[in-house]
């Protein structure tokens, strides 16, 4: 089963030791494409970029088709800033799972990064149209436009995200952030206090709150 990329979270040492153990069984199973899928992914939680894509390399020698090596190395590509070779293989993995959620996500980003910016929209556009409840969908696609200039649809967009996941606060940050850059610095201030009240320290935001003191 494929897994995002974005979904894993363990310690650093958990991490090295999960490194090391997939490690040493891929040296008694040099062959084995799920043993080194997951040394993969801890090269990947460990940012070792340059060795994952060696080790992905590998995985598409003994079989170009796999769902799992193509959609991590779009991701390792797009990583090590290889945005051509990233394109290619998120255009692989979706002519083998067309529709897939990440893999959509993964390239209208990988657009905005290497500034397609046309391509990264209607990418971005056609996943919250395919998944009109997911609070991902619109806060990624709140970012494209805010890199853009596109500051009220921003807006908008990281607005629909906080309805479908409330309590997540880069979208409430995001929103925050939107609001002072459209001089709405009572409701900015709003929304920082309601970040305090869910349990974020006040120290944390205080310059966010000199920002919408300002006059």
């Amino acid at each position: 089963m494929l897994v995002s990329v974005t979904s894993y979270s363990q310690s650093l040492q958990s991490l090295k030791d999960s490194l090391k153990q997939a490690t040493d069984e891929l040296a008694y199973h040099p062959d084995s494409i799920d043993l080194r899928i997951k040394k993969v992914s801890w090269n990947i939680q460990l940012e070792q970029w340059s060795y994952a894509k060696d080790d992905l390399d590998k995985v598409l020698f003994l079989d170009p088709q796999n769902v799992a090596g193509l959609y991590y190395r779009a991701f390792v590509n797009t990583k090590l800033g290889r945005y051509k070779f990233a394109r290619l293989d998120y255009h692989n993995f979706l002519a083998i799972v067309p529709g897939n959620f990440d893999g959509q996500l993964g390239l209208a980003l990988l657009n905005q990064k290497d500034k397609h910016y046309t391509e990264a929209l209607d990418g971005i556009n056609r996943l919250v149209n395919q998944f009109p409840d997911s609070a991902i969908a619109y806060a990624a696609r709140g970012g494209i436009e805010k890199e853009r200039g596109f500051l009220e649809l921003a807006l908008e967009d990281y607005t629909q995200a906080m309805k479908h996941d409330s309590k997540n606060h880069d979208y409430i940050l995001n929103r925050i952030d939107l609001l002072i850059l459209l001089k709405r610095k009572k409701e900015a201030k709003d929304e920082l206090d309601r970040l305090v009240s869910m349990g974020v320290n006040r120290a944390e935001l205080v310059e966010l709150y000199k920002h919408v003191r300002k006059k």
